[in-house]
């Protein structure tokens, strides 16, 4: 069957797109490179001929909860329009714990699964946890100067490529609505996932565990973003995707 996938040059979307093809299915990424524009829904149209289902794990990076609203209600917007116009069901990633703690960019997701649950389309969607790829961002993003830190945070991450396939897996069946989340093997702490990928990838440099301010990590150190009972759980830990990581750069 025919799957467009929406930002599927992103780090979970190009997984969707190797599972799909894997499963003998026709995946359609949807992208600027592509000729498609979800903010202004150009090439939509013209993508979604002959689509079945679409997988929407567009994404934006941003702190700001304006900035993230503004960007899933115009893309996810126009997606959904396009979308029904095909005829096609819509699978949307999102975020475990984002109606607990609705700050930041999380608030942006959270509009989007709203405009997803009123929309006259088929519909799933799927809450996943962190990445295991988190800690790289982190490692990158959180720093002051020469200094990187390493964010206080309780988390269950998950392997990107895990939620690519169940995914994968939700566009060629009929539309479910909220799913069960999916969150990794076990919890761990976002400081030593920050450090152990530091060391990993051969950083030597001090990095100081610090509690960040703002209501969305106060939220995480609470642990608001963990699964609830009855979640499906993925096999990778982070211990062994950190492994594996480090095998595939040294080669």
């Amino acid at each position: 069957m025919r799957v467009a996938v929406a930002g599927g040059t992103g780090m979970v979307g190009a997984h969707v797109v190797d599972e799909l093809r894997a499963g003998a299915h026709e995946p359609v990424v949807l992208s600027r490179s592509t000729g498609v524009d979800l903010a202004t829904g150009s090439g939509l149209a013209a993508a979604l001929e002959g689509v079945e289902a679409v997988v929407d794990v567009a994404n934006i990076t941003t702190l700001s909860a304006d900035a993230a609203t503004r960007f899933f209600r115009a893309a996810t917007g126009n997606l959904l329009e396009a979308a029904g116009r095909a005829g096609a069901r819509v699978v949307l990633l999102s975020i475990v714990g984002v109606d607990r703690m609705p700050h930041d960019y999380y608030a942006g997701k959270l509009a989007q699964e709203r405009l997803v649950e009123a929309a006259a389309v088929p519909w799933t969607i799927l809450r996943a946890t962190q990445f295991h790829e988190f800690a790289a961002q982190l490692f990158e993003r959180a720093a002051l100067g020469p200094l990187h830190l390493a964010p206080r945070a309780r988390v269950q991450p998950v392997a990107a490529r895990e939620v690519a396939a169940r995914l994968a897996q939700l566009a060629t069946e009929p539309s479910r609505g909220r799913v069960a989340d999916l969150a990794g093997p076990r919890e761990e702490r976002l400081d030593d996932m920050v450090k152990a990928y530091a060391r990993r990838s051969g950083y030597r440099g001090w990095i100081p565990a610090v509690s960040l301010p703002g209501a969305q990590m106060k939220a995480l150190r609470a642990g608001l973003g963990l699964p609830a009972r009855g979640a499906d759980l993925g096999t990778l830990s982070f211990a062994d995707w950190l492994e594996h990581a480090a095998k595939v750069a040294r080669r």
